[in-house]
């Protein structure tokens, strides 16, 4: 259908008569009733089979109308005054570190467009951790961290020496980091945001684990509001906009996000040929959430109260934002001729203004009494929806011509002599002009100022300074006792089972224990059935904060698929970025909100490090703790899904993070081990660790604890079995995870050979790395003092070599403690793309089968000259392996 014009109506007399009677209802009883029948009749419109297009975008205008508008609470005088201190300093930080330090970056604009968006924030909404309740959860925009400093040293928690060494933290706890790190201030940042897209999703996880632990029961969040703090720019990253639809699904009307819409990215505009904010209502409000648009200050109410025809409505909505980012830097007379002047009814508008005033018309993100009416109207919505502010501001504002709506504004870090004076100028502070010569300094009016009383009393009227981070967590678990993990240690007396299968059992008897059980935190990404897991659909529920409202196929069947608000199990479905956020807020709930759980995120490992492994980069820099569990791992393991799925990496990623703690697990009693030890170094004593540990999905007997193996486990390597005989010839057999199998089959047919040997099992070449290159910094800092002997050269050191590693992850995970192993080292590993066969072709292929293990032991005592050339090449002719076949790397 043609869209309207007035040519193509041909009953126009008809038209007004409705578009009269529209807005008789809303004089005579209100925008609600008016709203209600628009509802209706749209409705009936569908029913009679029409298709009203209903537009999910509005006209470029504020949401909250000024009638609408509460009465602005605070003294805006006063707050105007403390917003400057602020920005003054938020400035003076940057600049002040960039003059000492050349190169040491830093973000002077982005805080400058944000100020009046924080400082509201800060003074009416934001409620801290030390009143009523948990407080609410912030995701500060990272660029804006120099604002968020500068107001703590306005409140008297950071110092001037502090504020000097911005981006300077290497002598720890006397800096401040570039961005939100909770790693580098512990007690002060709670979430990691400056890598982009990652706040947004995590937020809304945030929203939705403290609605779970509301209606688990587990702690009372219902005053407890996620605020996101997002550039428009950052709107690209596909994290900040996928997880929409998951807000609105779940009705958490408890969070808002707030969109600083001042047009710009790093390079240029964010929506040169196009509208930002606009884009972003239509993306919002098409997901089911609520928008509010604050784009004017109020200065133009009176043009919009002037505006009868509409014209000025429409031409705002129709100017794209590079014409706005231009007219953002431009004088007065500048806009009245090139916006005002395209329409004569708009110079009308503004005929009894000056040039300097039209100038002076703001951005509604400026305006902290539109600002206030906005927060308002998002956090008094209790529709179950969602709310996004979209507030359009001016990058770099108030900093001068220099940086405001700049190209180059993100990447400027000071201020020349003439910038600071108008800076200082236009913020009317007392800082004498001999001051700006060399190092401008920070401002402080003194802590029995009027402006810090102020600030101090809006404090602890809504609880008490943010950002802050709990460090303390008053609530004490008691771990479940050894018999929960015996069974694994004593083994499968018959029978086999898969170590996916076997983790799947513990977390089941840790879900029943009655002292931990309800803060175990299962979650998965659709593949519960896949690592059998199901029935934990039945017997803990799937977590839904609308309940169940259907009957579900399989009901009445033992493992049924039940949801319920008070389940436990975190269903996400298909989304591995998802889950992830959950595990984050799971993990970091003591933090939080002062409730330690244990989350156990598990997943196929292919689709974890190499997918998502910016947010476990994060989960470190949060402080993450639980467990994350790379099922259907290992190259060959996983052997019919093919390239796309099969991992053989993931370990050496993990190494990546210095506070993951990895493991790759053979058996049964390897896992219960790790598990328990895990629990006891993370919820007693507080280690600040999370693990991540592969599972595999092939089934094979699951043999008793060897005696005494126990350190060995937890260190990285420990003596699985030794030979029954030991011979002239004689290796030591590394094997991990299901390899292990070839390896144990590789002892015996090495007897085919004459050549004898011992099984080593290794948990984790991470552990045994970190460990070895620990002590050999050590040795190298203290050359005086006895050197510490790394735990895996201690363990091998008297063994008869060579040294054989087999295992279903590339050759660089072993290869990585290579020079700790006292002897010959043969690395065998998966190096290369995986493919779909059989376990027994792929390990052929990959040469870490049986007949390769032998040839490697082979080979290692060739090098050691304990066997010929001649020897090893019969050899090779027995075990029927074709020396011509193709390099798995090259396929």
């Amino acid at each position: 259908m043609d869209s309207y014009t007035p040519e193509s109506d041909r009953d126009p007399q008809e038209t007004q008569e409705w578009i009269e009677s529209l807005d008789s209802v809303v004089e005579a009883e209100g925008r609600e009733r008016a709203q209600f029948i628009l509802d209706r009749v749209i409705e009936r419109a569908r029913a009679r089979g029409l298709d009203p297009v209903v537009p999910v975008t509005t006209d470029y205008v504020n949401t909250v109308r000024p009638e609408e508008e509460p009465a602005f609470p605070g003294d805006e005088a006063m707050e105007e005054r403390i917003r400057r201190i602020v920005r003054w300093n938020a400035a003076v930080m940057v600049h002040r570190a960039n003059k000492t330090f050349d190169g040491l970056g830093g973000h002077l604009s982005t805080y400058a467009s944000s100020a009046t968006l924080y400082e509201v924030g800060f003074n009416h909404f934001f409620r801290g951790k030390d009143g009523d309740g948990a407080g609410d959860q912030i995701y500060f925009q990272g660029h804006a961290s120099p604002g968020i400093y500068a107001r703590s040293f306005l409140e008297g928690r950071l110092s001037t020496e502090q504020m000097d060494r911005f981006r300077r933290e290497v002598e720890r706890g006397k800096g401040l980091p570039s961005y939100p790190h909770p790693r580098l201030m512990p007690d002060y940042w709670e979430f990691p945001t400056v890598s982009m897209g990652l706040g947004p999703i995590g937020s809304i996880y945030q929203a939705r684990f403290n609605r779970y632990l509301h209606d688990r029961g587990l702690s009372d969040t219902s005053n407890s509001r996620v605020w996101c703090f997002i550039g428009d720019g950052e709107s690209d990253e596909p994290e900040t906009l996928g997880a929409l639809s998951i807000a609105s699904r779940d009705q958490l009307d408890n969070l808002t996000f707030v969109l600083n819409c001042n047009l710009q990215r790093l390079d240029g505009p964010v929506r040169g040929n196009g509208k930002i904010l606009q884009d972003l209502e239509g993306a919002f409000r098409g997901a089911g959430w609520n928008v509010v648009k604050v784009v004017w200050a109020e200065n133009w109410d009176k043009l919009f109260a002037r505006d009868v025809e509409g014209v000025l409505r429409k031409h705002l909505t129709a100017v794209v934002d590079g014409q706005w980012q231009r007219l953002t830097i431009a004088s007065g007379d500048v806009v009245r001729r090139e916006f005002f002047g395209l329409d004569p009814r708009m110079l009308e508008l503004i005929k009894d203004m000056t040039d300097e005033e039209v100038g002076r018309l703001q951005r509604g993100g400026h305006s902290s009494r539109k600002v206030f009416a906005a927060y308002q109207r998002a956090t008094s919505n209790k529709n179950g929806k969602p709310t996004v502010v979209l507030a359009h501001t001016v990058k770099g504002w108030g900093l001068g011509e220099a940086f405001e709506g700049s190209n180059v504004t993100h990447q400027k870090k000071k201020m020349d002599h003439n910038e600071l004076k108008a800076f200082r100028d236009v913020l009317e502070l007392p800082v004498p002009d001999e001051q700006l010569e060399k190092l401008p300094p920070f401002y402080h009016p003194g802590m029995k100022s009027p402006e810090v009383e102020y600030v101090l009393e809006r404090r602890r009227a809504l609880g008490g300074f943010l950002p802050k981070r709990r460090t303390q967590v008053d609530v004490k678990l008691e771990l479940p006792q050894s018999d929960v993990f015996d069974e694994f240690f004593k083994g499968m007396a018959k029978g086999e089972a898969s170590t996916t299968m076997v983790f799947s059992r513990l977390l089941a008897k840790l879900l029943r224990d009655k002292k931990v059980g309800k803060r175990i935190v299962p979650i998965v990404p659709d593949e519960a059935r896949t690592f059998g897991m199901d029935a934990l659909f039945s017997q803990v529920g799937i977590y839904s904060p609308r309940g169940q409202l259907y009957t579900p196929v399989d009901k009445g069947k033992l493992l049924y698929y039940r949801e319920a608000t008070d389940g436990q199990v975190l269903e996400e479905g298909i989304t591995e970025a998802g889950s992830m956020a959950s595990f984050i807020a799971a993990a970091t709930s003591s933090a939080t909100h002062g409730q330690p759980m244990i989350p156990f995120y598990i997943f196929y490992s292919m689709f974890g490090f190499q997918r998502t492994g910016d947010q476990f980069w994060a989960a470190g820099d949060q402080m993450a703790r639980g467990f994350i569990l790379g099922a259907t791992a290992g190259r060959t393991t996983l052997n019919g899904e093919g390239l796309q799925h099969e991992d053989g990496h993931s370990h050496h990623l993990a190494m990546t993070v210095p506070n993951c703690v990895a493991y790759d697990v053979s058996f049964a009693y390897e896992i219960a081990a790790i598990v328990q030890d895990g629990l006891h170094r993370m919820y007693e004593k507080n280690e600040a660790i999370y693990y991540y540990i592969t599972l595999q999905n092939e089934d094979y007997a699951m043999p008793p604890m060897p005696e005494g193996a126990k350190e060995g486990i937890l260190k990285g390597i420990y003596k699985f079995r030794p030979a029954a005989q030991k011979l002239d010839k004689h290796v030591q057999l590394l094997g991990s995870s299901s390899i292990m199998q070839q390896v144990m089959k590789a002892q015996e047919k090495l007897a085919e050979f004459g050549v004898s040997a011992d099984i080593w099992g290794v948990t984790s070449y991470q552990q045994l790395r970190n460990d070895a290159i620990s002590c050999e910094r050590y040795a190298r800092l203290h050359p005086e003092a006895a050197a510490p002997v790394p735990y895996l050269t201690k363990t091998l050191t008297g063994v008869e070599g060579p040294f054989i590693a087999a295992s279903d992850y590339i050759k660089h995970t072993p290869d990585s403690v290579a020079r700790f192993v006292p002897g010959t080292f043969v690395v065998l590993g998966t190096d290369g793309f995986g493919m779909s066969d059989t376990r027994e072709a792929l390990r052929s292929h990959f040469e870490v089968d049986t007949n390769h293990i032998v040839l490697g032991a082979l080979h290692g005592l060739k090098q050691d000259g304990k066997l010929s050339a001649a020897e090893v090449a019969a050899a090779i002719k027995k075990l029927g392996i074709d020396p011509e076949k193709l390099e798995p790397m090259k396929v």
